[in-house]
């Protein structure tokens, strides 16, 4: 059970989210509030209210920010984007939950039929959702969104990405730190300050050591993290002045090592296979790899929905790298198998909350399955309505992103949009394997939308004078006018 500071954290955080207001740039202050309420808070500890959704260390942050931009500074941001496909796939991802509630609300019994009658006694059960949790569901799906909607206004100018590139170098080489002492004495350090442990502590031992955890809900979650931080250090140094290259190659060498002692297979393939892509090779090829990824990502459930995985030649090739990683990848992949066939039952709108979309030992009410990759557990949750919202908000930045690449419109990018961009798809591709979506992520998104709206807005376009020729001119809120 987390301890006093815990929740004593939890209710500080709005007040230190205004300090980083007052005293930081505004793109600054905002990526700290939900970058270190990611690091800093306690996993599991939350604060639940009557008719809202459970208050943690991912809504707080988000939360906060919205609130103190709004009331505090008077800046407003827009609810909708201004792509008509982002547009949609935002009131879809708001709205759908809305048919996931009226859809279940009929409670899950678990019963035992006695031997000699057919009499059944119900030893437990699910409760069914009502219209009561509409309010609440919605409300949870609003404060999921806050990040992307506040990042795509505030930090999708060339400063706004490449503070987020800084925040992530800075803040690896300070989780470092903790990680490091983990890594050598064992996870301690949320026993140490929040009171418990987050986790299975036998996952968090690998190949004689230990994987480090810290604040975050999973080792694996701390080794993705490092990833990121990797990328970031890279896209920088890629960009520096050159008195500032020496320095950059000591941090990417450092966080390289980091990653290696993270003891994640997964992670470590992702920096091995995208640093030398972020140092080495053009924007265009870095936004053709991420658009592979996307892709990858947003295929990949409808060919395990259609049983076209090739599942066993892809745990034969693993086996051959290393028998005890293809024995989670098959243990994955059972329970994927399992959470499908439940999911089935209702794909459109999914089984909404309360861990209706488990699968359940029938008379104990015992959890038999373990969602691991984030998409099984949006397709169980919310049907395809909820995932296509997902995964899509999450892929278009990435697939307008590679469409801008084309012909001559690669000046129009930042440089530092693209390794965000190449960040944003491998994340989807790992949560396939895992739920590693964090607001960061959203942030991600939003940054890199909000990045090619302004693009397209200062494009030039023609404006037609009355005999048929044509000048360039910007293009602005205002539809343009033919002069005559």
């Amino acid at each position: 059970m987390p301890n006093s500071f815990a929740y004593l954290m939890l209710a500080l955080w709005p007040f230190i989210c205004l300090a980083l207001f007052r005293k930081l740039p505004l793109e600054r202050a905002l990526i700290w509030s939900v970058l270190g309420g990611y690091l800093i808070l306690p996993p599991l500890a939350e604060f639940n209210l009557p008719l809202v959704p459970s208050m943690d260390k991912t809504s707080i942050p988000a939360l906060s920010a919205a609130l103190i931009l709004v009331f505090v500074l008077g800046r407003r941001f827009r609810l909708l984007p201004e792509f008509l496909p982002a547009k949609l796939l935002v009131l879809m991802f708001f709205l759908g939950a809305i048919p996931t509630v009226l859809t279940n609300s009929d409670p899950i019994f678990f019963e035992v039929l006695a031997d000699a009658d057919p009499i059944q006694f119900i030893i437990g059960m699910l409760p069914g959702l009502s219209t009561r949790d509409t309010l609440s569901v919605l409300i949870g799906q609003a404060l999921t969104l806050l990040p992307f909607l506040m990042a795509r206004q505030f930090l999708g100018t060339a400063l706004g990405m490449r503070e987020m590139l800084i925040a992530l170098m800075v803040a690896g080489l300070a989780y470092s730190i903790p990680s490091l002492i983990e890594i050598r004495f064992s996870p301690q350090i949320n026993i140490w300050v929040y009171g418990f442990f987050q986790h299975s502590f036998e996952q968090m031992m690998r190949d004689g050591g230990f994987r480090p955890i810290v604040f975050l809900p999973h080792g694996l979650w701390l080794a993705f993290f490092v990833v990121t931080t990797l990328l970031a250090a890279a896209a920088l140094f890629k960009e520096a002045p050159p008195e500032q290259k020496f320095r950059l190659m000591l941090v990417i060498g450092y966080l390289a090592v980091l990653l290696v002692l993270c003891k994640s297979l997964a992670s470590l393939a992702y920096g091995l296979a995208l640093t030398p892509l972020v140092l080495f090779t053009s924007p265009r090829m870095q936004v053709r790899v991420a658009v592979a990824f996307a892709l990858v990502a947003l295929i990949y459930p409808m060919l395990r929905n259609g049983h076209l995985v090739p599942l066993d030649a892809i745990l034969a090739q693993a086996e051959a790298i290393n028998p005890v990683r293809a024995q989670s990848l098959e243990y994955r992949f059972t329970n994927e198998e399992m959470l499908l066939g439940r999911a089935a039952e209702k794909n459109l709108f999914g089984w909404g909350g309360w861990g209706r979309n488990l699968i359940r030992h029938g008379e104990t009410g015992q959890i038999l399955s373990v969602p691991d990759g984030r998409w099984i557990i949006v397709f169980g949750t919310f049907g395809w309505v909820g995932y296509i919202a997902e995964f899509g908000l999450l892929a278009l930045p990435i697939l307008l992103c590679g469409w801008q690449m084309r012909g001559l419109r690669i000046a129009e990018v930042s440089p530092y949009a693209v390794p965000l961009v190449l960040m944003l798809s491998i994340t989807l591709v790992d949560m396939l394997l895992n739920a590693t979506l964090i607001p960061f992520t959203w942030m991600t998104a939003g940054a890199i939308l909000g990045h090619l709206e302004r693009v397209r807005a200062a494009r030039p376009r023609p404006v037609l004078f009355a005999d048929g020729q044509a000048i360039e001119g910007r293009r602005d809120s205002t539809r343009p006018r033919t002069i005559l």
